[in-house]
């Protein structure tokens, strides 16, 4: 008796096809784990050129895939009518059940290297996150915050979040330090000795395009004296903000500039005090 025709083909995958598919991908792996480490290890040893060696990173890495992801398709485009129809039907539903947010981020990762919103290296604020960026991958970036913890950022959040480059690719990076003084004190004297411990800090670069700036401003209880100047690495952003801070507050102390009382110090006047 002959079984009743569904209509329905039976597709067999070739073994051998999807032993090379899947060698093809470790083969591309492995070396993109090769490149990036040597292209890290160069970048680490020329500080001034880090941030433009460190960008070659993520060209390599889609450079890579890339070209495995051809390597296996081309075996797949010899694929009869009905075996691309039946891939296509698979890749459709995978896409529609689980793979979405992963090819958002392969697109949020291209357009991150085409149009370079941001570099490896660079110090970033993406949504509520700030830190240097240590990798930009195919699906995430990943920063390491100030606090050293690594976040991922998936590649898509570029389309909907604002971000913030604190530097565009370029080794310098403006630090702002504040520094309060209370509503008497000598502002005048105040922000010479703030923009005397700019110019002075170790971790300072000041030129024609990079000059160093003091900024006054009133608040409800006391004045704040800020003060802007330029790094010459941007991994010297708190190093250089803390050497600020603490000789312009040991020279406030002894110039006899008084920092405002914390609230809890300050003397409450109530309705029966006169």
């Amino acid at each position: 008796m002959i079984p009743p025709r569904t209509g329905l083909t039976a597709v067999s995958i070739d073994p051998v096809l999807l032993g090379n598919s899947v060698a093809v991908l470790v083969a591309a792996y492995v070396l993109v784990r090769v490149a990036t480490g040597a292209i890290g290890a160069l970048a680490e040893r020329v500080p001034r050129r880090r941030i433009a060696i460190k960008m070659l990173t993520p060209v390599v890495t889609f450079a890579v895939y890339a070209g495995a992801a051809y390597v296996i398709a081309g075996p797949l485009l010899r694929l009869s009518s009905t075996q691309v129809v039946a891939l296509s039907g698979l890749f459709g539903a995978a896409l529609g059940f689980g793979l979405r947010d992963l090819v958002a981020g392969v697109v949020g990762g291209l357009v991150l290297v085409t149009e370079k919103p941001y570099r490896v290296g660079d110090k970033v604020e993406i949504g509520e996150h700030y830190g240097e960026v240590t990798g930009i991958g195919l699906r995430a970036t990943t920063l390491t915050t100030p606090n050293d913890t690594e976040v991922r950022v998936p590649n898509a959040t570029v389309f909907d979040s604002n971000v913030a480059n604190a530097n565009a690719g370029a080794p310098e990076m403006l630090v702002t330090v504040d520094l309060a003084v209370a509503e008497g004190a000598d502002v005048a004297r105040a922000s010479e000795v703030v923009a005397d411990a700019l110019v002075t800090s170790p971790y300072v670069y000041v030129d024609d395009d990079h000059p160093t700036a003091v900024v006054v401003e009133d608040e409800a209880y006391y004045r704040t004296v800020t003060g802007k100047a330029y790094v010459a690495d941007l991994r010297d952003e708190f190093a250089f903000a803390s050497d600020v801070t603490e000789r312009s507050l040991a020279a406030f102390e002894e110039a006899g500039i008084e920092t405002p009382e914390r609230p809890a110090e300050r003397a409450v006047t109530g309705p029966d005090d006169g």
